[in-house]
This record gives structure tokens, C-alpha cells and sequence, in this order.
């Protein structure tokens, strides 16, 4: 009787693993399972050219596509996906305007590489350098604006390798602004798809990263023609960003944007051989996002998400307005019935609170099933309040209720 069960259970698991799995579509590290026909799976790398490659949905950092992703490489000229968000957030936080002067150093205009050109003690503003950076790659003014936001290039450095930890990059390092080859300078697909992701947060960067030709120095008798080193921005439709790269170490690099409809995607690829093959990959993992995939909206900037209490603060309460777009990536066909979200609060929240503080999280859920999680933030900082505020404010309610 033994015997006849044993022989019973292997056959079951003979007929098992020769069971095809082509029925089953699915995507993991770095290949798209996708189903020839019913009896065999043929399998897809949608970058095959790419040394690593990362594909994710811009709202959530779902990642559709991986190829290597955490590979450390150099990442060339992409450095300035980080240069330009540090300038992003001094512009956001009045440290610096767009039409602020910023006069040119000697080291600003030594830089080789990519460049605007600039003399030493020429004067240009903040907002032509910024195009110059994310339309030509221009090396020499992402040092300039270094240097007018921090004093010194070196000090702007570190502040890129901190926001890189804020941010949790494991897998990169920066030794200087731009992207020259340099030691200990690397990154990885993963971590540009993250500052890429959150460069974007700052959507008028792609009034600069999203234009193919402009000018600069248009009032002197020698305007400079600028013109996108992202080809991708004038051939294929939704593209507005973000950045090229190339060093003979780094190959050929992209991060690039393309949004259709709501629904925005990151793609990078590292260490591709020639702009041709870059830019046809990075299309192809484009074309696998728009024709596969969806996002379903939860928040648009700026709709009212909750009203936070605030103890012992200057105001007793902060109005919460959601500063970016929020949402959630679907397979196309999903129902989006039992899709469901709730916003929560730190419920003992007490001042000060800083700009950016996070002080709740917004929960996505799919039935049961937590299918993403956001961190909610304060958009404003709270003081605490005096003690002569405080014994107002207790009084008020003890003499004069509702």
C-alpha cells in the first residue's frame, strides 16, 4: 500500500513541473514574462543594450521594469538631476530668484565637458544658468549656481551627498556637480528614478527640461542657441524631461519623462553604446508602460486632504492641501471599485513643526490589501505659541463656549 502511494505521489509531481506556466504574465528583475503562445513563454528585455535600467510609475515609485537596477555605475551628466533639485528647493524656499544676477567665477568658467561658455565675471541669471543646465548640460553653470546658493562648490556637494541620504540613496555618491569623471562619483538606475521622481514634485523644472531649442544671451550682439540634448523631447509625444549623460567610462545614460493623460513614467538607462540605441530603448520601455498600464488619481495638487491639530502651537491647527499629485498604478482592465484611501494624522502632533515635517500618511488600499502608502507632510511651519497665547487661548474656551 506504501509503495502504490509513493508512486502515486511522484507522478503527481512529475505532471506538475511539466505543467506549462506560460498562462502566467508577470515582470521581474530586469525581464517581462509575457506568453508566446499556450505552451511556451518566450522571454522579453525590453533594454537589452543597458548595462542597468529601471522603469517606474513617476506618482508612486512602483517599479514596472528592472534590469540591474542597483548596480553602482557612473552616472555622467545625470549628476545634475540631483544639481538641479537642490536648486529647485532654494528656489522654492526664497533663497534664491530666477532673476537673481549671478556673476561668473574663474572655477565656474574652467569647467571642460558640456558648457554655455561663460567668462569669468560675465553675469547671467539664475533662470538662464538653470536652462543652460537642463537643456545643454552646461558644466560650468551648475558650478556657478553651486557656488551662488552655498558659497563654494565643495559646500554644495555635501549638501547633494546629505539629500541624497534624506532621500535614502544607498547606492549613491557624489564628488562633484556635474558629472565629470571623478573619484568615488557614482550612482545607480534605482537611485536617479528616485531624484528624478523627486525633481519632478517641482513641476516647472520641465518648463526648462522640456523645451528643444531656446537661446541665451539674446540682448548681445552673439545669442547662444541652446539646443535639448534629450532628442527624445521632439520625438516622442509626451516627453518633457530630464536628462542625457555620457562620459567614455559612463557610455551613453538617460533618465527621461513622459506623461500621457495623468499617468507620468520615469525610465533610466546606464551605460547604453551610442545616443541611437538610448533613445530607442528608452522608447520601447515608454511604449511598455502606456500600452500595459494606467494610474487611477487620489489626490490632485492643491485638493483639501484634512485639517491637523497642533498643540501648544502659534495656530491650533494647520489645513492640509495636497502639494503634489497623488495616485495609484493599475494594470489596464483593474476594477477600480473596491479601491478605498484614508488619510491618518499624528494624533499628538505638538509645535514647532517644520516646512516638510511629516505629520500623517495616506493609505491606498485594494479591498483588503494595502497597495501603496504616502507620507503626508506639513506645508507650513508652526511656532510654538507664548505662554501669554496659550493662557488666552485656555481661558477663551473656559469662559466664553459654544
Amino acid at each position: 500500500m506504501k509503495s502504490i502511494k509513493l508512486i502515486a505521489l511522484l507522478s503527481t509531481i512529475l505532471f506538475a513541473l511539466s505543467y506549462p506556466l506560460s498562462a502566467v504574465a508577470h515582470h521581474e528583475l530586469g525581464h517581462v514574462e509575457v506568453s508566446a503562445d499556450k505552451d511556451k513563454a518566450k522571454t522579453v528585455d525590453l533594454a537589452p543594450n543597458a548595462k542597468s535600467a529601471l522603469l517606474i510609475d513617476a506618482d508612486t515609485g512602483t517599479i514596472i521594469y528592472e534590469k540591474n537596477s542597483h548596480e553602482r555605475l557612473a552616472p555622467a551628466s545625470i549628476t545634475k538631476v540631483m544639481t538641479m533639485l537642490l536648486i529647485m528647493e532654494s528656489l522654492e524656499r526664497g533663497e534664491i530668484k530666477l532673476n537673481e544676477k549671478v556673476t561668473v567665477s574663474e572655477h565656474a568658467a574652467s569647467m571642460g565637458g558640456s558648457q554655455i561658455f561663460l567668462q569669468v565675471g560675465e553675469v547671467m541669471s539664475v533662470e538662464d544658468m538653470l536652462k543652460g543646465i537642463a537643456m545643454a548640460s552646461a558644466n560650468d553653470a551648475s558650478v556657478a549656481l553651486a557656488e551662488k546658493i552655498t558659497g563654494s562648490e565643495e559646500i554644495f556637494i555635501s549638501r547633494m551627498n546629505e539629500r541624497a541620504e534624506q532621500l535614502g540613496l544607498k547606492d549613491t555618491h557624489f564628488s562633484n556637480t556635474n558629472g565629470l569623471p571623478a573619484k568615488d562619483h557614482y550612482s545607480s538606475a534605482h537611485d536617479i528614478a528616485m531624484m528624478s521622481k523627486e525633481l519632478l514634485k517641482h513641476p516647472s523644472i520641465t518648463k526648462y527640461t522640456g523645451k528643444y531649442q531656446d537661446y541665451l544671451r539674446n540682448e548681445t550682439e552673439n545669442p547662444f542657441w541652446l539646443v535639448n540634448t534629450n532628442k527624445l523631447v521632439r520625438f516622442y509625444e509626451g516627453v518633457d524631461g530630464l536628462k542625457t549623460g555620457y562620459t567614455s567610462e559612463a557610455k551613453f545614460c538617460l533618465t527621461a519623462t513622459a506623461m500621457k493623460d495623468s499617468f507620468r513614467v520615469i525610465a533610466v538607462v546606464l551605460g547604453e553604446p551610442n545616443t541611437k540605441t538610448r533613445n530607442a530603448e528608452v522608447s520601447q520601455l515608454f511604449n511598455y508602460a502606456f500600452s500595459q498600464y494606467t494610474n487611477m488619481p487620489i489626490y490632485q495638487a492643491g485638493d483639501p486632504m484634512g485639517t491637523v491639530k497642533v498643540e501648544k502651537g502659534n495656530v491650533e491647527q494647520v489645513q492640509l492641501k495636497a502639494k503634489h499629485r497623488y495616485s495609484v498604478l493599475l494594470k489596464k482592465g483593474e476594477k477600480l471599485s473596491d479601491i478605498r484611501h484614508e488619510v491618518k494624522f499624528i494624533s499628538m502632533l505638538k509645535a514647532p513643526v517644520s516646512i516638510g515635517q511629516p505629520i500623517g500618511k495616506l493609505t491606498v488600499y485594494k479591498g483588503d490589501t494595502t497597495i501603496a502608502e504616502f507620507t503626508v507632510e506639513s506645508p507650513i511651519a508652526v511656532e510654538q505659541a507664548s505662554w501669554w497665547k496659550l493662557l488666552k487661548r485656555t481661558t477663551g474656551k473656559l469662559f466664553f463656549l459654544d
